[in-house]
């Protein structure tokens, strides 16, 4: 652990290959095409590359490079790289050429094989190609391993269709720009040349002690507790939520900040996060695909730096039962290359008409599209989550804040908008404090898709996941919004009249999706249903939305995915979850045959021969004779359950893979774990600490 001073301006990005850097080491030529490429997606030709790799090489042996990387993101959930040494053929001397060509920055071929392709390939096809996302900067990671220049890349097959998620964020952001640019030049902004959107993910993680999580096989095989009971105390006090950081975290993320500060993320907040050992990191934001690589690189960090600190850092959705679990608040705007963020409303949003365009063109994609936007965000973890009073429920509504709301309901009920609510201040009535400006609106915590003053909080997000793929959904929904509402206006006599019906219809079309209550309510479930919303609980009753008509007319519209990337996509879903929860069954399969059950026969026996003790003593033996009875009872419970887990694991194993698979997982082998667990954690706390074979709840989160 450093302790030395740290001067943050001096450190950031200092290992990557950024502007600063390219407009230092490039010719102005080079360099003035390469800025071309990034601005105006011109393509690279070899000569311009060859150059920039060259001094991209030098940069890199500079900081203690030997080897390099296309660093992409295939459909695992995780990234992938595939390093070589920057050596080329040995000298006559004997000596060796340090070397990087341009074909080597712009193109890689990994082998494609083993990648999830949910069918596009076969499995003898083996090529696959990286190709340099020249928008996202390269760096230099410096791990164990020594320093390797890492070069964001996307990855597709052979043919062309695409094997990460990279790739369609790409398109997604192509897409979305184009329609943002059409409309702002509806309203006469001749100025701005291009639209990005813009993201800041949030990061929730918890933190364990390395040697005890050792001693767990469901957090070593599946990132979750699968067994557990609850200790006295949780998060019922609130006590650790934004309480003071340990020094032990303390160390632990002043490191993960230095690191992530010198490849150029910009690590802003962190804070104790409401359950115990959780913690949050929030970044600045950026461009939706740095902003996808820098996520990537977080949660990377956090697991390094963890390790370095001996401790482990769970990223799992629900790692522990009872306690709230993690997820990241992906934020979202559009923001134009001359500074104008398209999602605000400004101080008199009833008069920004092109702002209340914005505002419901998005209301309408997320209104026809919420089964996809429920989809972007599900994951077998997430099961655990959503709903659960502690993250947004698995309904998709848009939270929009009073004065919003306000400004829709005039729209809807007389067509006008006349005016809009005011902050005001908040009087705190104490003298020596000032009053403070109080926004014109209250947060909602509970609302999956949030207004939350000049951008949309999308909630839903699982802590493991990357933002890549509800960024893809948003970014092309809100495309599709955006043209359907140019095409009416570009054929429009009277401009100011077909924006001002348009803005209306879109109001009162929409209306229904808009909700600024409570979404942990049961009420609101029953309201949902009246309004005809889609409440989507599960990942296998989501997946189906990528394959909808109405999904493949969309991506395949703008160019995003085709009809049969997205079945490939699906399938690899309903693979995913089927091998997760495989996963997880067998471990608990393993931990009850292995371990818990013969620590509870070992008490059982301890119980027996103290009943035969204190009986032959001639004292009365009811207390120990209860006792026995209930580990029994207890104990048979547990073996018939595993008996059922492991027939029906067994049974999943020979389902048809795919749906068919996935949803015999679902809806028998869940609930069949769920039966396993009840009784062991119930024995959990009657078996003697010093008997139970595995570190409890309170051990792990309270002893960090």
């Amino acid at each position: 652990m450093s302790t030395e001073l740290v001067n943050v301006a001096d450190i950031f990005g200092e290992n990557v290959f950024n502007d600063t850097v390219m407009q230092e080491r490039l010719p102005k030529k080079i360099y003035k095409n390469l800025k071309k490429t990034i601005e105006e997606g011109k393509e690279l030709d070899l000569e311009t590359a060859d150059v920039i790799a060259h001094e991209m090489k030098e940069w890199a042996i500079e900081k203690g490079a030997t080897h390099y990387t296309h660093w992409f993101q295939p459909l695992t959930g995780v990234t992938a790289e595939k390093h070589d040494s920057f050596i080329s053929a040995p000298l006559p001397s004997g000596k060796v050429l340090m070397s990087f060509s341009g074909k080597e920055l712009i193109k890689g071929e990994p082998d494609a094989s083993s990648f999830p392709s949910g069918g596009l390939r076969a499995t003898f096809e083996a090529r696959g190609y990286t190709a340099w996302d020249c928008t996202s900067p390269a760096f230099v990671r410096k791990d164990a391993a020594g320093a390797t220049l890492c070069i964001p890349t996307a990855f597709c097959s052979y043919k062309g269709e695409a094997l990460d998620q990279k790739t369609p964020l790409l398109r997604s952001m192509e897409a979305v720009g184009a329609q943002s640019l059409r409309l702002l030049r509806l309203f006469g902004n001749t100025t701005s040349k291009k639209v990005t959107p813009s993201v800041g993910p949030e990061q929730e993680y918890f933190l364990v002690d390395a040697e005890k999580f050792k001693q767990r096989k469901d957090l070593i095989y599946t990132g979750r507790t699968l067994f557990g009971a609850m200790p006295p105390k949780g998060q019922e006090l609130d006590d650790h939520y934004f309480g003071t950081i340990r020094q032990r975290i303390a160390a632990f993320m002043k490191d993960v900040n230095e690191e992530l500060w010198k490849v150029g993320v910009s690590s802003k907040t962190q804070h104790n996060e409401v359950a115990p050992a959780q913690h949050e990191l929030a970044p600045i934001y950026a461009e939706a695909n740095i902003a996808v690589d820098h996520n990537h690189l977080v949660m990377q960090t956090l697991k390094r730096v963890a390790s370095q600190h001996g401790m482990k850092c769970l990223l799992h959705e629900k790692p522990f039962a009872g306690v709230n679990g993690s997820g990241k608040h992906n934020n979202w705007s559009l923001t134009t290359d001359d500074g104008i963020n398209m999602l605000e409303p400004g101080k008199t949003p009833h008069e920004n008409t092109q702002f209340l365009l914005v505002l419901t063109c998005i209301l309408k994609a997320v209104n026809r599209h919420a089964d996809l936007l429920r989809e972007s965000a599900a994951d077998p973890g997430n099961d655990h989550r959503l709903g659960a009073n502690e993250a947004p429920p698995a309904i998709i509504s848009v939270f929009l804040g009073e004065q919003l709301e306000d400004v829709l309901e005039q729209l809807i009920s007389t067509g006008e908008a006349t005016h809009s609510l005011k902050g005001g201040k908040l009087e705190t009535g104490v003298k020596t404090l000032p009053d403070l400006a109080k926004d014109a609106t209250d947060r909602n915590r509970t609302s999956p898709f949030a207004f939350t003053g000049n951008k949309f909080e999308f909630r839903m997000v699982g802590s493991r996941d990357s933002v890549a793929a509800p960024n893809v959904v948003i970014n092309t929904i809100v495309a599709e919004a955006f043209a359907e509402a140019c095409g009416v206006l570009e054929k429009a006599d009277d401009f100011d009249m077909a924006v001002h019906d348009l803005i209306k219809e879109y109001a009162i079309e929409n209306q229904k999706i808009v909700f600024n209550g409570d979404g942990y309510s049961e009420a609101w479930v029953e309201e949902a249903k009246r309004r005809g919303l889609p409440n989507i609980t599960s990942m296998v009753e989501a997946i189906p939305a990528m394959t909808t008509d109405k999904a493949v007319e969309l991506f395949e519209k703008f160019n995003v995915f085709t009809k049969a990337e997205l079945e490939s996509r699906a399938e690899i879903q309903y693979e995913s979850y089927a091998k997760a929860i495989n996963i997880e069954a067998r471990t608990m399969i393993d931990m009850a045959s292995k371990q818990i059950i013969p620590a509870i026969m070992r008490y059982t026996k301890t119980l027996a021969d103290t009943v035969i003790s204190v009986r032959e003593a001639g004292a009365d033996t009811t207390v120990q004779s209860e006792l026995l009875t209930e580990v029994s009872n207890l104990l048979v419970e547990t073996k018939n359950a595993l008996n059922v887990l492991i027939q029906v694991t067994d049974t999943a194993a020979e389902k048809e893979e795919g749906e068919v698979q996935a949803n015999y997982y679902h809806s028998d082998v869940v609930p069949a774990m769920d039966n396993l667990r009840a009784p062991v954690d119930q024995l959990e706390m009657i078996v003697d600490k010093d008997v139970w074979p595995m570190p409890s709840y309170g051990d792990l989160i309270f002893e960090v």
